[in-house]
């Protein structure tokens, strides 16, 4: 009995070894993967990452788009600063005699809007190393020596997140940031036009009768890219270069057949500037249009018009199909390129009395 019993004893523990070596075996062959699913778990892996990554680019520039529009309203804070503490808004370019040099030509002050702004901006040290009491250009077309440290400091407020956020010509803090000269009236033309600013402008809050809602204070534009002087179109971008004549008034014949692009400097190369090329834009053009900005400069003439840019330049922006504008009382708020070209000019304008919807 006790044979028997031990006999069927050793074959079931046998039997219970060999079932378990065969279920380990089953269940290691359960665990290892083909080629053909892992070709199907990279392709799945891949899908993901190709319909998340569009999210995650969508995501990063909604924070780069409202950043951009933060900028704009410290400006638009800084402006009611302005007009509060002056009586009136900052000109749009200083443009005056150089008492120890009378042939100097008026317009190479050229302090902008943004210039004057600085104390709103929180900026003083950098308004405390200028001396806006000299011309920010010499005869010999370089910066006066008081102010060359400066006008290199680079503002972050005054930088677009979206766009490249760095200097685009050597010595000059660069600009994402202009101020609205109107609808580009008398060829582009600098002075007394039908906008907020312009060269000596003394705008009144209370000469905006078109109402500060409806009327565009500023806006962005992109910053150059390319040579600082070419006559080969293969080197420029339309989206960020403009084209260029030592001729002004413009005229649609002369812009719509360019020779030269850039002159000296690239695009929005300086804050300090206000001219066309850097702190002054207008509604001529559509937003983000899809040619070249224009820019004509007299190199004869008068001292007090001599070399002042006209200019036929636009907003641009690397947002999608929109560009934020800066409005009169103090809002921001996104254009669609598309917008009604009426309405894009009406907005430009502080007495035009337009009706204005987009």
């Amino acid at each position: 009995m006790c044979g028997t019993l031990r006999t069927l004893t050793t074959r079931y523990s046998r039997r219970l070894h060999y079932l378990h070596r065969h279920s380990e075996k089953r269940m290691s062959v359960r665990r290892a993967f083909t080629l053909v699913e892992l070709l199907v778990v990279i392709a799945i892996i891949g899908l993901l990452i190709a319909l998340l990554l569009p999210a995650v680019q969508a995501a990063r520039e909604a924070g780069r788009r409202m950043s951009c529009s933060n900028h704009l309203k410290q400006l638009g804070i800084a402006l009611h600063e302005f007009h509060d503490a002056n009586g009136r808004l900052p000109t749009g370019a200083d443009s005056k005699p150089y008492p120890p040099a009378p042939s100097h030509a008026h317009n190479f002050y050229r302090w902008s809007a943004l210039a004057h702004l600085l104390p709103y901006l929180e900026q003083a040290n950098t308004y405390d190393a200028l001396d806006l009491s000299v011309p920010l250009y010499g005869a010999d077309f370089l910066v006066t020596t008081a102010n060359r440290a400066g006008v290199a400091i680079v503002l972050p407020v005054l930088l677009c997140p979206s766009d490249k956020q760095e200097p685009v010509a050597e010595g000059f803090g660069p600009t994402n940031y202009a101020a609205c000269t109107g609808t580009g009236i008398d060829g582009g033309t600098p002075f007394d036009t039908d906008g907020t600013f312009f060269i000596n402008s003394q705008t009144r809050l209370a000469d905006i009768t078109d109402g500060a809602s409806n009327t565009v204070f500023m806006s962005e534009s992109l910053l150059g890219e390319g040579p600082e002087k070419t006559t080969n179109a293969a080197e420029v971008d339309s989206r960020r270069d403009y084209s260029f004549f030592t001729l002004a008034p413009l005229t649609d014949a002369i812009c719509n057949k360019p020779v030269a692009y850039n002159i000296s400097n690239r695009r929005g190369f300086s804050w300090a500037n206000g001219e066309y090329r850097c702190a002054l834009y207008n509604h001529y053009y559509p937003p983000n249009y899809g040619q070249f900005d224009c820019i004509g400069v007299p190199i004869f003439g008068t001292v007090e018009k001599r070399y002042a840019g006209y200019g036929w330049r636009t907003a641009r922006s690397e947002h999608p199909s929109a560009v934020n504008v800066l409005l009169g009382d103090g809002s921001v708020r996104p254009l669609r390129d598309q917008i009604d070209g009426v309405a894009w000019r009406g907005l430009a304008t502080r007495a035009g009395g337009e009706s204005v919807s987009d």
